[in-house]
């Protein structure tokens, strides 16, 4: 077993570990065990009692966090030509296409977010073997195939955000950073929450909601109970 660093203890030494605290309690406690000099994320991994190994029991979803990440989030628009100045006023950090696509399957892929329009998607599908693994290809259902691309990079450097379980049934997501105030964390937490719950399959039975964590980078994982938060 690693042995634990300095920090590690002092973090393991402001609350236990294998207690439950309410949403309230955690999220003042995430900021409090955080003793990385920077700004670290806040994080949450919702445990679900779903088989992601059944297509109708895959979750995955968008939620627009009422607060943000708090990240600065790269956007990349892979558009037709009339879209660039719209997709540049919106606020996107890179605006092209063939020049991009390109660059990518050089094995560039500097950026947090890729939007794109269905007429391109041609063009784009071919980059999955780069993009799939990195979470980056565009979609339908994430918002992120659209041929509103302006709507599309406000509301991603807004705070959206999009989800989808893993094949242990976690959904893993980051739902703001310490310097936030509690509440925000809160908030963000239970918008996060009340989405996952629409999204129950109805062929998932039993209990949904396994488990919620709470953490932040390089902090221990804090359980959240889930009779605290509203809607579960």
């Amino acid at each position: 077993m690693a042995k634990l660093t300095k920090k590690q203890k002092e973090a393991l030494s402001k609350y236990d570990a294998s207690q439950q605290y309410s949403l309230e309690e955690a999220s003042s406690i995430v900021k409090e065990i955080s003793l990385t000099k920077f700004d670290a994320s806040v994080d949450i991994d919702v445990r679900l009692g779903v088989d992601p190994r059944k297509a109708d029991q895959m979750v995955r979803g968008v939620v627009a966090l009422p607060h943000g990440t708090g990240k600065d989030v790269r956007v990349l628009v892979l558009c037709t030509p009339d879209k660039v100045e719209e997709a540049k006023e919106a606020g996107a950090d890179y605006v092209g296409l063939d020049d991009y696509i390109a660059k990518i399957e050089s094995g560039w892929t500097d950026i947090d977010v890729i939007i794109t329009m269905p007429n391109v998607m041609a063009k784009v599908g071919r980059l999955g073997r780069v993009l799939g693994p990195r979470g980056l290809m565009p979609n339908p259902k994430s918002g992120t195939v659209t041929l509103d691309v302006a709507k599309a990079v406000k509301e991603v450097k807004a705070g959206k955000i999009d989800f989808k379980v893993d094949k242990f049934g976690i959904i893993h997501a980051s739902v703001g950073k310490v310097s936030f105030d509690p509440e925000k964390i809160q908030e963000n937490v239970k918008e996060l929450i009340q989405t996952i719950s629409k999204l129950k399959p109805s062929s998932s039975k039993g209990t949904y909601f396994r488990s919620i964590h709470l953490s932040s980078t390089m902090s221990p994982g804090i359980i959240v109970d889930k009779g605290s938060i509203q809607g579960i």
